[in-house]
């Protein structure tokens, strides 16, 4: 199964951002929304910052916008939580 590029973003309010410059290839859009839902889950993680207006902003390798991903979204799934960003 072929795969694309695809890079995630995350992004929050006042110009808070970390940007994903090596990115991931995957197969499917239902991989790219569980690793979307990973790096989320990665970045809550690590601090204790109020998350609720934050995004993962989802670019497929010629940089156009594939996802928009709520932190708010996120939900804990075996499969997200097993696997490492």
């Amino acid at each position: 199964m072929p795969t694309r590029l695809y890079r995630f973003h995350c992004v929050g309010p006042g110009g808070d951002a970390t940007f994903d410059l090596r990115g991931r290839r995957l197969p499917t859009l239902a991989q790219v929304r569980a690793h979307a839902d990973r790096v989320a889950l990665a970045l809550m993680a690590a601090g204790d910052a109020d998350w609720t207006r934050w995004i993962v902003d989802v670019h497929d390798g010629k940089g156009r916008r594939i996802l928009i991903r709520a932190f708010t979204d996120v939900r804990i799934r075996p499969e997200a939580a097993d696997q490492a960003p």
